[in-house]
């Protein structure tokens, strides 16, 4: 696909390259015998331009346009590395495949860190070789197009992804944030796992009062009960084994500011009752001490955990859960706010691409887009966070395609296949694509936030199975009349679970 091209809509791709032009790849290498393999084995799914030097192979790749290129390590006129180099300075999107005679080569691993796609160890075998080519085919005509999110944003301030988003249910907390901030009460932020606690911890203290104080984190959950105690409230010399001096706790030292307990529901019992009474009264003695202290602190807690169930159970005071619950600020996980993924993609995007030096890349593929958009994210946030960090580590292209998404991810075509639904789609192989308008007209009555998703991962699944039954299940034959890979088809059969049974296509 030439450069500046229009983004075909992830179904639509399926049919849309039944004119296009034979993809070019260039093979550079001395070995007559490489040469002739590669264009027996690879002459079916690419026009094959051979160079036995570098300074022939630098030639062709100027004289015409390449979707990929095989380059020999060892060359007899120049090194593999710095030929390499040219080619980056003279298109960075052409994906270079290193071929060599020891794959764990210190060369070639040298090759892997500077940016080269993949490399293949001689002597080479056909489908392996096939396999890879056809990827970085695929890969370079998915760099051509425009990104559908570019990491060129500036990342700003880490605290500020709480704050990126429109939703209703982040407008909500903000508003709360902003209720609540300078009233001087202890305040209980709930939610799951990875959706940001802390940071709205964080948000409450810079927005009051106490702004110009102390700001301290304790995790209850990460300390054994012992030193949780001490943690808190500090410990006298001789107070226990190890205790060799005077230790002074998080509430002494934060006096005057703001504390956070995260995971405030993993207390023990002995603990809890010490900091119900910090709370009635800002009163305490450390560890081992009868000298009885006072604190200002201001006590912000978090909890992912059912209290109100833990209370029932005696595994929780009430009383302290009413202390701590003067104010309650619902966070909500990611996958009730997925129309916010995109503007968080940009923001760990462009963090990522600052931190790990990758000047060249451009953002996220539409397609890769729209698998990160369609996922439920059981993480929330801190998940989102890790897989674009990976990516940016992974990808060796400008662009982030769905190959270097991780597999829970491209497994996941909609939220719907994560909550199976009585009256989910019919399969296509059963109504022949004639329930797409009642699919759709079900989603607009149900106020479905991911129609677009759904319906194309219907419309797609039809068509690749039709096309399969028309070819009597050869893999080959389809990829070429769908217009894509056949790495890309066979990804596509596991993912909706087609099985091939002789002239029998079915879906499990």
């Amino acid at each position: 696909m030439p450069t500046g091209a229009t983004l075909p809509q992830p179904t639509s791709t399926l049919l849309s390259k039944w004119s296009k032009a034979m993809p070019n790849l260039l093979v550079i290498d001395d070995d007559r015998t490489i040469l002739a393999l590669a264009e027996k084995a690879l002459s079916p799914i690419a026009d094959i331009t051979t160079a036995a030097s570098a300074g022939d192979g630098l030639a062709e790749l100027r004289r015409g346009a390449y979707d990929a290129v095989l380059l020999d390590i060892q060359l007899p006129d120049q090194n593999g590395l710095a030929v390499y180099c040219e080619i980056r300075e003279h298109d960075r999107r052409i994906p270079v495949i290193f071929m060599t005679v020891e794959a764990a080569s210190n060369t070639a691993i040298e090759a892997m860190q500077l940016g080269a796609f993949d490399y293949i160890a001689k002597p080479l075998h056909i489908e392996p070789l096939r396999d890879l080519v056809e990827k970085a085919i695929e890969q370079r005509q998915i760099s051509s197009v425009p990104v559908a999110i570019s990491a060129d944003d500036e990342g700003g301030d880490q605290s500020a992804e709480l704050f990126i988003g429109r939703s209703p249910a982040m407008l909500d907390v903000f508003k709360a944030i902003g209720k609540v901030a300078k009233q001087d009460v202890p305040i209980l932020i709930r939610g799951e796992s990875g959706t940001g606690k802390e940071l709205v911890a964080r948000a409450l203290f810079q927005y009051s009062h106490r702004s110009d104080e102390t700001f301290l984190a304790v995790n209850c959950a990460a300390l054994p009960d012992n030193l949780l105690e001490s943690e808190l409230f500090g410990h006298e010399k001789g107070a226990f084994t190890g205790a060799e001096s005077r230790r002074i706790g998080k509430f002494e030292q934060c006096n005057g500011g703001t504390l956070f307990l995260d995971e405030i529901g993993d207390m023990a019992p002995s603990v809890q009752a010490k900091v119900l009474r910090v709370l009635q009264e800002q009163r305490f003695e450390r560890v081992g001490g009868n000298k009885e202290l006072t604190t200002d602190v201001r006590i912000i807690a978090a909890t992912n955990r059912p209290l109100e169930q833990m209370v029932q159970d005696g595994d929780y005071r009430e009383d302290l859960l009413y202390r701590l619950n003067g104010v309650t600020i619902e966070l909500p996980p990611l996958r009730d706010r997925l129309s916010d993924v995109p503007s968080l993609i940009r923001f760990f995007l462009a963090q990522a691409k600052k931190e790990f030096n990758k000047p060249d890349l451009e953002g996220l593929s539409p397609e890769a887009v729209d698998l990160l958009t369609a996922y439920v994210w059981p993480g929330n946030v801190r998940q989102l966070r890790a897989v674009i960090r990976r990516c940016v580590l992974d990808t060796v292209m400008p662009v982030i395609t769905p190959d270097t998404l991780p597999d829970e991810i491209t497994g996941s075509v909609s939220v719907a296949e994560k909550t199976p639904r009585d009256d989910a789609a019919p399969k296509p192989e059963s109504v022949a694509g004639s329930q797409l308008p009642q699919l759709v007209q079900r989603l607009l009555n149900e106020r479905s936030t991911n129609i677009y998703a759904e319906a194309m991962e219907y419309m797609e699944r039809y068509v690749i199975l039709k096309v399969l039954q028309a070819t009597d299940g050869n893999q080959s034959q389809a990829a070429e009349m769908l217009g894509i890979t056949r790495g890309k088809l066979r990804d596509r059969i596991n993912s909706y679970n087609i099985v091939l049974k002789s002239d029998v296509l079915v879906e499990e």
